[in-house]
Formats: C-alpha cells, sequence, structure tokens
C-alpha cells in the first residue's frame, strides 16, 4: 500500500511517497509476534542462541523497510522545486515482498539484456524427496554438488545429441534458479533451470554460433532423471554423517522441520503421481522439461525468468482469521479441497523462517558457457540482442529491439552497468516514468541520500510529515501451550 502527499514549503514543494508496509498483515505478524517468535526459539535450543542471526537480521530490516523516520533519498525538479521523499528499502532476500519483486525484475531483465542469446528455451524442474530436502536447506556445499550433479546429466545429454548431429565441440550452458520453498508456505528446495534448446560452438575465427537441436522427449526425460537419481543416491549415502548439526549458521529448530510436509489431515497421504508430458519421477526424484519458449519471444523469455526469481510466498493472499490466526489462500486449490493454510503467527514465521537462504549462498547460478570464467562465454554472450541503453528506456521501450544473432552485430550495445537503475526498472515493469516531476513534467534527480536517522527526524518535523515509528511487541508466554490441535 502506499500514501501519498505533499506540502508547500517556500516556493517549492515537497512531497512525499512511502509504503504502508505497517497496515499488511505480514507486517502486522513481525511487529506483534516476532519478540515472542525469537524467545521461544532461544528456549527450545540447546546452545541458547535461537534461530541463526541472518534469520533474526531478516526481519528485524523488514521492519524498517518503506518507512521515513529510517531513512530516504530526496528527489528534486530543477525546473519548479518540487521535492518527493522516497523510503529506504531493506533489500531483503525472502520476506519483504517488495524487495524480493525488484530483485526478480532486476535479475530477469539482466538476463534477457545481458546474458541469454537469441534461441529457443526450455526449463527444467528438479526436486528431490521429502527426506533430502532439510538436509539441502542446511548444507550449502552439498547442495552446490546437487545443482552440479543434475545439470551435469543434462549437458552431457546435449552434448552427445550435438556430436550425433556432426558438432566437434559442442557448448552446453544455463541459468539456476534454487528455490526454497513450496506452494503451501513449506520448505521445498528445489530447482529451476532455464537451458538453450541447443548448443553453442566456436567456429575457427572464434565467433560463437548457436545450433538448435531437437527437444526431447518423454523416454529422454525418463532416462536424465534415473541417471540423475541413481547418481545423487550414492552422494547422499557418502555424505551421511558429514553435517555440523551444532553450526549456529545452519542449525533449524526440530520443530519447524515439520514445516516440510504441508498440512494433511490424520492418516492422509500424498497422492500419486500423475503423468504428464515430459515428465520423470525416479525414486522421489522428480524432473519436469516440458515449459519452453520460442527463439523470436524475448518477452516470454523475461516472464519464465522471473517465474524462477520469484518471491517465496504474495503477502496480499494473508489474511486475518475470526480466531486470531493468518490463513494464506493457495494459487490452486490443494488435491483434497483445502483453499488456505491456516496458522498461528508463531508458526507462521516459524515456516517463514526456514525459507531464508542462508548468507553467501547465492539463489541464481551460472553453469557451463555461461558461467563467468568459462571459455567461449564472451563470444557466446556477444549474441544477446542489443537494446541499446536500458537505463533510457522509459514509457514506451521495450528494451528488446533485435531478435536475431544478426542484428546483435549492429545493433547498440549496452553499456558496462550490471544492473538497472530503480527508475529503469520501474519503466520496464509498469510503463511509467517516476523521474518525471508530477508538478511541470519536468526531470526530477536524486539529490541526497539521509541515513542519519535524528538528521531525518529533524527533516521530517521541518516539513510537517509523520516521524512515527511502528512499535514491536515485547515478547508473551508461548500460546501454543493452550492451543487445541484441529484434524479432519
Amino acid at each position: 500500500m502506499a500514501e501519498a502527499s505533499s506540502t508547500r514549503v517556500g516556493g517549492g514543494q515537497v512531497g512525499y511517497e512511502r509504503r504502508r508496509p505497517e497496515a499488511t498483515v505480514l507486517y502486522q505478524v513481525v511487529a506483534d509476534h516476532l519478540e515472542t517468535f525469537l524467545a521461544e526459539a532461544r528456549e527450545r535450543t540447546a546452545h541458547g542462541f535461537g534461530v541463526p542471526r541472518h534469520v533474526e537480521k531478516e526481519f528485524r530490516r523488514y521492519l524498517e523497510c518503506g518507512i521515513l523516520a529510517h531513512g530516504f533519498a530526496r528527489v528534486h525538479c530543477a525546473d519548479c522545486g518540487t521535492d518527493r521523499l522516497v523510503a529506504f528499502s531493506c533489500k531483503g532476500r525472502a520476506i519483504c515482498p517488495s524487495c524480493r519483486g525488484r530483485t526478480m525484475v532486476d535479475t530477469a531483465a539482466h538476463l534477457v539484456d545481458r546474458v541469454l542469446p537469441a534461441a529457443a528455451y526450455r526449463q527444467w524442474t528438479f526436486s528431490l524427496p521429502w527426506r533430502f530436502r532439510l538436509r539441502l536447506a542446511r548444507d550449502g556445499p552439498l547442495l552446490s554438488k546437487v545443482v552440479r550433479t543434475f545439470l551435469g546429466a543434462v549437458f552431457s545429454w546435449q552434448r552427445r545429441r550435438a556430436r550425433q548431429a556432426g558438432i566437434r565441440r559442442p557448448l552446453a550452458g544455463g541459468v539456476t534458479f534454487t528455490q526454497r520453498f513450496g506452494s503451501v508456505l513449506n520448505l521445498n528446495v528445489h530447482f529451476h533451470s532455464v537451458l538453450p534448446d541447443g548448443v553453442f560452438t566456436l567456429d575457427e575465427d572464434g565467433q560463437a554460433r548457436f545450433v538448435p537441436l531437437p527437444p526431447p522427449d518423454d523416454a529422454e526425460v525418463w532416462a536424465i532423471c534415473a541417471r540423475i537419481a541413481k547418481r545423487l543416491l550414492a552422494r547422499f549415502e557418502a555424505a551421511d554423517g558429514e553435517e555440523d548439526a551444532d553450526d549456529e549458521q545452519t542449525v533449524l529448530l526440530p520443530a519447524e522441520s515439520l514445516s516440510l510436509l504441508p498440512s494433511l489431515a490424520a492418516g492422509e497421504e500424498m497422492p500419486a503421481h500423475q503423468a504428464k508430458r515430459k515428465t520423470a519421477l525416479v525414486d522421489g526424484f522428480s524432473l519436469h522439461a516440458d515449459a519452453e519458449v520460442r527463439a523470436d519471444d524475448r518477452a516470454a523469455l523475461e516472464r519464465l525468468l522471473r517465474y524462477g526469481a520469484r518471491p517465496p510466498f504474495s503477502h496480499r493472499r494473508l489474511t486475518w482469521t475470526p480466531s486470531g490466526k493468518v490463513a494464506y489462500q493457495l494459487r490452486r486449490p490443494w488435491y483434497t479441497g483445502q483453499t488456505h493454510v491456516v496458522l498461528p503467527p508463531v508458526q507462521l514465521l516459524r515456516r517463514l523462517s526456514l525459507l531464508i537462504p542462508p548468507p553467501r549462498q547465492h539463489q541464481v547460478r551460472f553453469h557451463g558457457v555461461f558461467a563467468p570464467n568459462a571459455s567461449g562465454r564472451r563470444a557466446v554472450v556477444a549474441l544477446v540482442p542489443g537494446a541499446g541503453d536500458v537505463d533510457a528506456a522509459l514509457p514506451g521501450a521495450n528494451g528488446h529491439a533485435s531478435s536475431s544473432a544478426a542484428d546483435a552485430e549492429t545493433a547498440p550495445r549496452l553499456p558496462a552497468r550490471a544492473r538497472l537503475s530503480w527508475a529503469a526498472l520501474f519503466a520496464r515493469v509498469f510503463a511509467k516514468d517516476v523521474l518525471t516531476c508530477p508538478a511541470c513534467a519536468g526531470r526530477m534527480r536524486v539529490i541526497a541520500l539521509v541515513t542519519d536517522t535524528s538528521v531525518a527526524a529533524a527533516i521530517l518535523i521541518h516539513l510537517g510529515l509523520p516521524t512515527e515509528v511502528p512499535k514491536v511487541a515485547a515478547a508473551r508466554a508461548p500460546p501454543e501451550l493452550g492451543l487445541e490441535f484441529e484434524f479432519d
């Protein structure tokens, strides 16, 4: 939610825009029950530390996101003197829906504009049995080995087919998104990899060329999944006993591991796997490869990438129940007909804490020819359709002026800047230039960043703008002692 207002100061106008996170259900849950959740976690862990530091930091930074009293940027129009104050964001990795949405758009735009050449692409979705997902959530090195094993099997299949087609040195590559969440706010570590439907090859002069390959059939997907399952089962057996359960950075509360499974009634079992196109299920390992994008549809490719980088949940689906619990509306009904997951506030925070990735663990990984130091990467990335300076893309610019490898040779190249500015991102998503002055339609620019809270408070008081900070409730006695367990 947003609130906008303005006040006259001298000959100019000062306005402010801030998101009202305190008006959302998610913010109310965190503000009212965070201290209770942290206190219970400290009591339930043997070492008394509670949740890992990065989890607590994520929640506390979310409480400061979008609040002017914690700092802001001043945007000024030199033509008419209009000023606007924009609150800082928390840059959270999982909890904050606004910051995660910005990261999603930024990542997809970067990949489409600078990394992925014009080609047909396919999404390979790989998931593991329930019994391995908690270990993957805790063990970063093991997770990296799983990703390499998964993509190694797919790359081997691509290179083998390319050699059969007469390509001597095929180069395969892909971009992988690690998702820690399921559709019912449960911990579900799985992977979405976007790979070209083909391979690249280098000519004698070092120029890259894309060679399309036929899409996989159902038998090939099953064979790849079987190969991955065999290798990973052996790897998991070898890794037994290697994890350190006392590591403060990776410890998970025993009761929170229940969020690995959806809410099922007593005695109920998960449904049997339904056969789908280009889908395989081998010993609990699942591989799906039916989502594809045409080579000339860069907009669809960007949507597919946004899906891989999307936030863990939508805060708009959270509502309060008359009993004081929180209901999360599912995107589609569960196989039992269930449409909502209803949880006490503290239990909701437990589930959300598992969705926060550990520090220094990348959620987007580049493999094969797209890896940073891969041989041939520079030549392959040179095939990306040029779109000019994306930071100058305002309403009306789609950022995809060229869609073929031939046009890429004459199209203007993108600047060295690695990421889009916040204004360019806003224009790309909403087709609106936020740096256009609302008073005179002139050009606005950022002239100051106020990070000192005392200075920010003084400025807000002078302008007659609100300076209050939403209060965080103190820890309360655990309500779980009086809970009644409901089963259908």
